[in-house]
């Protein structure tokens, strides 16, 4: 295995980030391990290591992804529909970060928090649409406080 830390650190956070996007879930670290030629166990380090740099989102207590932002991987209230293809978003700003990140037009399936209304909105030939607007409860410096609160 000839790579450092830094350039297989970069070759996981491609790794998850290209399975979501062609598949919509993260590849497991075994599968990367091979993929590279190295050990699970730094996969799995790396994993870690982009979770404490608030790249991606951990469940507790495992190196399985919760969320790549701007894409979940778990079901949420956002998704974003490209076609045949489809993610979650963990929130609404992401639900618009998922067409920035793939340079598509998206449908975005929102519904109002309070009412539960829909919220007809998405992109299209590159430029948003949609009435709806984003309360962020939570100052953006404090975001990673709690993620998964904000």
């Amino acid at each position: 295995m000839g790579e450092s830390s830094e350039s297989l650190l970069g070759a996981v956070r491609l790794a998850i980030y290209q399975a979501i996007a062609a598949a919509g879930g993260a590849p497991a670290p075994a599968d990367v391990a091979r993929a590279h030629g190295c050990d699970t166990g730094l996969v799995e380090d790396a994993y870690r290591a982009l979770a404490d740099g608030h790249v991606i989102v951990l469940e507790p207590g495992t190196v399985d992804v919760r969320w790549a932002p701007p894409f979940s991987l778990v079901p949420t209230p956002f998704r974003v529909r490209a076609g045949r293809s489809s993610w979650y978003a963990p929130c609404a700003w992401d639900a618009f970060g998922i067409p920035a990140a793939l340079d598509c037009d998206v449908r975005i399936d929102a519904a109002c928090a309070w009412s539960g209304d829909p919220i007809p909105c998405g992109v299209e030939h590159g430029r948003a649409y949609g009435d709806g607007v984003v309360h962020l409860l939570v100052p953006a410096r404090h975001f990673w406080d709690d993620i998964a609160h904000t």
